[in-house]
């Protein structure tokens, strides 16, 4: 009997259809949908919105007509108007002080002694060469006075031979014409008269010149000896100046010295103040450095005065952004001001006028002066606009061209916005 063969097996009853997960479809459109925020929110940042910053931050004012006072305050400090600075001529170790600190002092008072051995050593030294050259040029005028009397008394006795031969010459040339001598001995006589002739101009013309060499001579020991006289006048000088004496009248400042304290030569020990008349050294701001110059106009106010000020000296060398100016009183000057006292000095630059203005503050040197950040009409938002800035003054900043009364500006510092030329206000 034939048998029958089993089915196939092929699998089909195990091919059955599921039901779609929508879980996982539900995540993959999530996941899409935060890339496509992301890649919107990257690119709304993208966008020239500007940057971002808080009202709080930043300090807006609008711009004013009225008038423009074209004059700034400065703080100064009040020096005595005349100094004299006391250095150490003389290195030495301070035996004794006679002053101190604050004193009132006249001139020639003694402030403080020095002590040096080795001064007293080189005067000593110089005042005995100087009694030797002076020995040594009486010995010479001695001398000389010896020789010169020698050579007068030999030129006395030459004369008075010349005189005698001339005598008897005269009396043979008698004799020779009345015939009584011969002409052999007239003219012998004539030679002995020549001779005494030569004789005598040679002395004399010897004299004459010993006489120049020892005035030379004398000369130059006479210079030398002044010469060491005036050394001698400087070492009795150093010697003297280890006593320091007060070279004027004055108040005693910034002297400290102490007994047994060694002091090098040109140190600094102090100064002598005076008491009475001051001027006011003033730091200001670079910006004024083309218009602060000396006459310029000035003025404090002190106990309900005015006292009226000019610059004296403008110190043009700019340190930390300020220069130095010195001003001084063209009148009478405060009952009461002490040196390093503080005051607010009043500079007049120029004339008042009516001008567009700006508060004074940091936005008018971060920007240069050439824009600034102007608000929009509804205030969400500031732009860079260029404008051009005048003149300033501690309270004000004149404004030539940009803007318009009304206008809002952003007058804070502009340090902190980097590049960004638009700003997004919020609160």
């Amino acid at each position: 009997m034939d048998q029958i063969p089993p089915p196939a097996v092929t699998g089909a009853a195990m091919d059955v259809t599921l039901p779609p997960r929508r879980g996982r479809r539900a995540a993959q459109l999530a996941l899409a949908f935060i890339a496509i925020a992301a890649a919107g929110a990257l690119l709304w940042q993208m966008l020239p919105r500007g940057l971002e910053v808080e009202l709080r931050d930043v300090r807006i004012a609008s711009v004013e007509a009225g008038v423009f006072r074209d004059e700034i305050v400065v703080r100064a400090l009040a020096e005595p108007l005349n100094s004299i600075m006391l250095d150490a001529v003389e290195s030495g170790r301070v035996e004794e002080v006679f002053a101190r600190d604050g004193q009132v002092v006249k001139k020639g008072d003694l402030l403080f002694r020095l002590s040096n051995p080795q001064r007293n050593l080189d005067l000593l030294a110089r005042q005995a060469e100087h009694a030797q050259q002076i020995s040594n040029l009486a010995n010479l005028q001695v001398a000389q006075e010896a020789v010169r009397t020698d050579h007068q008394r030999r030129l006395n006795d030459l004369e008075f031979a010349f005189g005698q031969v001339e005598k008897q010459h005269a009396r043979n040339a008698r004799l020779a014409r009345d015939g009584f001598i011969s002409a052999a001995a007239l003219e012998e006589s004539g030679d002995k008269l020549a001779q005494a002739r030569r004789a005598l101009d040679e002395e004399s013309r010897g004299m004459r010149l010993e006489q120049g060499v020892r005035e030379r001579a004398l000369k130059q020991m006479d210079q030398a000896i002044r010469g060491l006289a005036s050394g001698l006048e400087l070492v009795a000088a150093t010697v003297d100046a280890l006593a320091v004496r007060a070279p004027s009248d004055g108040v005693l400042t910034d002297f400290r010295l102490l007994v047994g304290q060694a002091v090098r030569q040109d140190q600094a020990i102090g100064r002598i103040d005076d008491p009475n008349r001051f001027k006011l050294s003033a730091q200001v701001d670079e910006f004024y450095l083309s218009r602060v110059d000396p006459g310029r106009p000035g003025r404090i106010a002190q106990d309900g005065k005015a006292y009226a000020l000019r610059v004296n000296t403008v110190y043009p060398q700019v340190r930390e952004g300020r220069f130095s100016a010195e001003l001084v009183f063209t009148g009478r000057q405060p009952d009461v001001i002490s040196p390093g006292q503080s005051m607010d000095v009043q500079l007049t630059l120029g004339q008042s006028a009516r001008a567009l203005l700006l508060p004074n503050g940091a936005f008018a040197n971060d920007g240069g002066g050439a824009w600034v950040f102007a608000l929009a009409a509804d205030g969400s938002h500031a732009e860079r606009r260029d404008v051009k800035l005048g003149r300033r003054n501690n309270t004000q900043v004149e404004v030539l061209h940009g803007l318009a009364a009304g206008d809002r500006v952003i007058v804070s510092g502009y340090a902190g916005f980097g590049e960004a030329r638009r700003l997004r206000l919020t609160d």
